[in-house]
């Protein structure tokens, strides 16, 4: 039986709680990972930086996209409710499962296996027989469960504490480069160390202009590390200013992102240079290394340690509410559609959430290294979601053209295009690149399959139950004036 309808929810976040929540949710351990592998697939400083500029823009564009969806539309369910609104009922529950069984839950799980990596490498841990890794992924997640749980207030104020911490310590590690430019002088000039400025104007290898498919690689990375703004969707119903601060949180948060990530990998090229950028397995580590030894490699721990739990944080509050949105939809979920009107958070969906999350991380204490892989390895699936969004603006502006909408995306239908075209890009490049590794022997590519194969199973499954609408159906177009 469905439980009576829930309040709707409260608006209680303000701007700056929306923008640090955006970037907190994007600002994990990618960009301690990433410039690595970008530096190495573009060969050269000019083009490793275009790369993140052009990840900036698209991410702009795609920004700008959503900003008009999210104020035309304003829902907790974010995508899910834009892709239902163009496309019907059964597609927007395939994203909302593979969102589920991938980009939420296992997120989680991936992060708090980082978090306690990196505890481990700080504060060693021992439980018998439980390595101390896994016991530190089950506390965070807890700890950060029971933060949730007290209220949407409470999630957000620590997200603002942990995002803070976050900015500051990349902060620490462009002043470090400047602090090392600083001491260059009074290097030998001969000096073969990879900070010698030589090295870091150096073109580094291969030198001239990447392949397509490098530099396809490259953006993989680069739209990886952005990815996450997209999130915003799922607090435009409860923003305090609605829908003007909901364009004003996407675009100032992906303005500040593209702005840190530049001059983040300034800071790794100008301390490391292109080779040493290539080589490098923890860029973040070498640079603080090379600035304070062995005290910038314990820093570093901890600072990726607090972007883990800063991106859990956010991942929590925004999954949750697009669980909800489905449990919402569909009463085979009903039990889970419950929101905390006094707490302003989707219980039912988060306790759910949280619960698949910390099963994963005991699959994955078990399954070691290959449930990364599963996880990396389904990126073709979140491009093709995220193609599907940006189409769905098109679509809705044909469909609803009497919707009223506040923001509209300026120089309509480039910029649209332009981000649409970037999300095929990625989505054949993501192919690509999954299409070439294996794991444990298969074929990587059918990662992506068995996501969308297992969601339609679950769809049928829920389609059963009595009182469901036609799949098909979608909500009524918007009829009325003009405005």
């Amino acid at each position: 039986m469905r439980p009576p309808a829930p309040p709707p929810p409260a608006r209680i976040l303000g701007l700056r709680e929306a923008v640090l929540l955006i970037v907190g949710v994007v600002v994990g351990a990618g960009i301690f990972k990433a410039p690595s592998v970008v530096a190495s697939a573009t060969g050269h400083a000019g083009w490793m930086f275009l790369a993140w500029l052009f990840g900036g823009a698209v991410s702009l564009a795609g920004a700008l996209c959503y900003a008009e969806l999210a104020t035309a539309y304003s829902h907790p369910g974010g995508e899910y409710h834009f892709l239902k609104r163009a496309y019907g009922r059964g597609l927007a529950f395939l994203f909302a499962w593979a969102r589920f069984s991938v980009i939420t839950t296992s997120s989680i799980a991936l992060l708090a296996f980082v978090f306690g990596d990196y505890m481990q490498q700080v504060l060693p841990l021992t439980w018998g027989r439980v390595p101390g890794a896994t016991v530190y992924a089950l506390a965070c997640i807890a700890l950060l469960w029971m933060l949730n749980e007290r209220g949407l207030r409470s999630g957000a104020r620590a997200q603002s504490w942990l995002t803070a911490i976050v900015l500051a310590g990349l902060m620490l590690i462009v002043l470090s480069a400047f602090w090392l430019v600083a001491l260059e002088p009074a290097a030998s000039a001969a000096a073969a160390a990879p900070s010698a400025p030589a090295a870091a104007a150096a073109a580094g290898p291969g030198g001239g202009l990447p392949g397509p498919a490098a530099f396809g690689l490259a953006m993989v990375f680069v739209l990886l590390t952005y990815g996450g703004w997209n999130e915003a969707g799922y607090i435009s119903a409860e923003l305090k200013g609605g829908r003007r601060d909901m364009v004003r949180a996407l675009v100032l948060s992906v303005l500040v992102l593209t702005g840190m990530y530049l001059a983040v990998t300034w800071a790794y090229w100008r301390a490391l240079g292109m080779e040493g950028m290539a080589q490098s397995q923890a860029l973040a580590a070498d640079l603080l290394g090379l600035a304070f030894g062995a005290t910038g490699a314990a820093v570093i721990s901890l600072l990726v340690a607090v972007a883990s739990l800063t991106s859990i944080n956010a991942t929590m509050i925004v999954g949750a509410r697009c669980n909800y949105a489905v449990a919402c939809d569909w009463d085979a979920l009903a039990r889970f559609s419950f929101w905390d009107g006094e707490g302003g958070t989707p219980r039912g969906a988060l306790r759910m959430q949280n619960a698949a999350a910390m099963l994963l991380v005991l699959l994955g204490a078990w399954a070691g290294a290959g449930f990364e892989a599963v996880v990396e390895f389904a990126a073709p699936v979140f491009w093709l979601f995220f193609l599907l969004t940006g189409l769905s603006l098109f679509v809705l502006r044909w469909r609803e053209p009497l919707a009223r909408r506040p923001f509209r995306v300026p120089l309509y239908p480039l910029v649209p295009a332009v981000f649409c075209a970037s999300c095929g890009y990625m989505l054949w490049s993501s192919v690509a690149y999954v299409g070439a590794q294996r794991v444990g022997g298969v074929a990587a590519g059918w990662i992506g399959v068995a996501v969308l194969a297992s969601g339609v199973l679950v769809l049928a499954a829920v389609q059963l139950a009595p009182g469901n609408p036609p799949l098909a159906g979608r909500p009524a177009p918007i009829r009325g004036k003009r405005p």
